[in-house]
């Protein structure tokens, strides 16, 4: 049996995606800035993605803007609003618990002369409120703090942060990296006071190379790409058809019946949290049910590093990461897991599991069997 349980790294697309990028690249392949009809083609499927995927939002179809993944919106939505806004103030508030794609365009903001608050988390991975009331001024800018962790699946309370942000200094932007959340929550952003939205496609049975930022009306922000103006000025470069066309299908197929695919995901979680909890020296670093994201388990295994435990898993067809993909050339201990208060023996021997909507609960068992089988005999060897 194999088992593909690294979700949150990326997904096998849907049918649907996979046969709207092939007639786009094969069929309809025109670039959406011709005037002819081949162009036009082109330009109906943008179009048709930014309505279905406005839809899932509840948002008008000219707040999409286009990108090529999660970690150009991450840094577009840091570092063009930044730029933008940086004669209101030139301070910004984050958390400890952030992705690379939001962590290293904040450094590099820093170098640029701005000054940035880092939120601690408790060990659910959840921030003080208190904390970040106390540490919004006048002269912040921009908050930007991740909807669900990417490594432990923690939901932070976005519309409290966000009610609390603009409360306290309403000129205050709110970016969220809803890079995991999105397909998995159902997100409102102009309800929930979120003013920019990072999303990546092959999060969600999408095509690699393909995201979207959601920008509200209003906020102020400066291109990181200068060329051809393509998408009103905001992200010059031909748009990428195939891709935005496919993450239009994943959208929209992730949306129909909604509740039924994440109770669905929730129970593969919760299960899997259910047996690992009976295993020895385990300790599972996520919560079960609506308290964290439907697809997200980390687990840590005494007395096994990370790594050996994930080849091990491998080699029986099961695939896990050791913490998130992006980074993975870049080996070092997960700053998340320290700021939730992981034993520092533990810290090299967390795990993450995360599912789609092709799991099963079969794989969850074959996967604990296998644990119980491979885990005496690494730790009698380490």
């Amino acid at each position: 049996m194999e088992a593909y349980f690294d979700n949150s790294a990326t997904t096998r697309v849907f049918d649907s995606v996979r046969d709207v990028v092939v007639k786009v690249m094969t069929e309809d392949y025109g670039n959406p800035s011709a005037k002819h009809r081949k162009g036009m083609e082109a330009e109906r499927y943008v179009r048709q993605a930014a309505a279905d995927i406005a839809k899932t939002l509840k948002v008008k179809d000219k707040e999409i803007l286009f990108t090529s993944g999660g970690t150009e919106s991450n840094n577009m939505a840091l570092i063009g609003t930044a730029m933008a806004n940086q004669r209101a103030g030139k301070h910004i508030i984050s958390t400890r618990i952030e992705h690379a794609s939001v962590y290293n365009p904040l450094a590099f903001l820093e170098q640029q002369g701005f000054e940035v608050t880092y939120l601690s988390v408790d060990h659910k991975g959840h921030i003080s409120l208190e904390e970040l009331e106390r540490s919004v001024r006048p002269d912040t800018i921009l908050v930007s703090i991740m909807y669900v962790n990417n490594e432990m699946g923690a939901i932070e309370p976005v519309d409290e942060i966000a009610a609390l942000i603009h409360g306290k200094n309403p000129n205050t932007l709110f970016h969220v990296d809803a890079i995991q959340a999105y397909g998995k929550l159902v997100i409102r952003p102009a309800k929930q006071g979120i003013d920019l939205l990072s999303v990546s496609a092959h999060k969600i049975h999408g095509p690699k190379g393909v995201g979207f930022l959601y920008i509200a009306p209003g906020v102020k922000m400066r291109p990181l790409l200068y060329g051809g103006g393509q998408q009103k000025d905001m992200r010059s470069g031909t748009e990428n058809v195939p891709g935005i066309a496919g993450m239009g299908a994943a959208a929209k197929e992730m949306y129909t019946d909604h509740q039924v695919k994440m109770d669905y995901i929730t129970g593969l979680k919760d299960h899997m949290i259910h047996r690992m909890e009976q295993l020895e020296g385990v300790t599972v670093n996520s919560l079960k049910g609506g308290e964290s994201a439907p697809q997200i388990v980390s687990a840590s295994f005494e007395g096994v590093r990370s790594e050996v435990l994930l080849h091990a898993l491998e080699d029986r067809g099961i695939y896990v990461s050791s913490g998130s993909a992006c980074s993975s050339n870049h080996p070092a201990i997960s700053g998340t897991l320290k700021a939730i208060g992981v034993k520092k023996e533990l810290l090299d021997s967390t795990l993450r599991f995360s599912f789609g909507m092709f799991n099963t609960i079969e794989e969850v068992d074959y996967c604990i069997g296998v644990l119980e089988e491979i885990l005496p005999a690494l730790r009698r060897y380490r």
